[in-house]
């Protein structure tokens, strides 16, 4: 059911930032940059700036799915962006209650474990990660999130690995050196996406930016390589968009 649209859906299910750099509004100022049409569900409340994180307010679970079966019954969602979720339970009861509504949704997941302002979240345990990475299509962590997820020691061996059962698109941001890389995992191959590091390039909600970003490309019908390398090039431009860490969403060629 598109009604009308000549734009795909992309649901995002995330926390409502008031700043709009990451989060729920980000993602959905992300998706119509990109020409796609963002729904939004709520699945936390957060009391923060661009600098500043005092608190969350967690969305319960019953109240978040409520929220996407009254857009489901008027549109036709198969790709979701899941970000801020309060614990593996919840994600793993989302997930399935998407699997039951949606044929064969593409779900790709930023797994945020600390907001840029400083305030952590939850950790995961080994068995919650890998009975949930069957269930998704990508997964989209910084190097931190990544160390955390799968592991310091042998971290690259280890993310191949993964990547016979979900492809992880890991973000480079947090590495000093003076190229910025990040790196797709898939099943058959991994791929290099690598751009000057910017001197004003810190922005916050990077990290929403570009796993919407992939969202949207994916929803438009391209390959996980291409929707990767043009998510990749979206996010360098909102990263260079201004000095300041709110950056801006504008329509471009990619």
């Amino acid at each position: 059911m598109n009604h009308g649209s000549d734009r795909p859906y992309a649901l995002s299910i995330a926390g409502f930032d008031p700043s709009a750099g990451a989060g729920l509004l980000a993602d959905v100022k992300t998706f119509e940059a990109n020409g796609v049409y963002g729904l939004g569900v709520v699945s936390a409340l957060t009391w923060q700036n661009d600098v500043e994180f005092e608190k969350v307010e967690w969305i319960d679970y019953y109240k978040i799915i409520q929220q996407i079966g009254v857009l489901l019954r008027r549109f036709d969602v198969k790709y979701i962006k899941i970000g801020l979720i309060r614990n593996a339970q919840v994600l793993q009861e989302l997930i399935s209650f998407l699997k039951q509504r949606i044929e064969e949704p593409v779900i790709i997941y930023d797994p945020i474990m600390k907001a840029s302002a400083g305030y952590s979240f939850h950790e995961w345990g080994e068995a919650e990660l890998k009975q949930t990475l069957q269930h998704l299509y990508c997964i989209t962590p910084n190097f931190p999130e990544a160390m955390q997820l799968f592991g310091a020691e042998h971290l690259h061996s280890s993310l191949i690995f993964h990547s016979k059962h979900v492809n992880i698109y890991l973000k480079g941001g947090h590495a000093d050196s003076a190229m910025s890389s990040d790196t797709l995992f898939t099943c058959e191959t991994t791929y290099t996406f690598t751009n000057d590091r910017l001197p004003h390039g810190e922005k916050h909600g990077s990290g929403c930016v570009l796993s919407a970003a992939l969202t949207a490309q994916l929803a438009l019908g391209h390959a996980i390589q291409v929707a990767a390398a043009r998510a990749n090039k979206y996010t360098y431009y909102f990263l260079q968009s201004n000095d300041t860490l709110l950056g801006y969403h504008n329509t471009i060629s990619i």
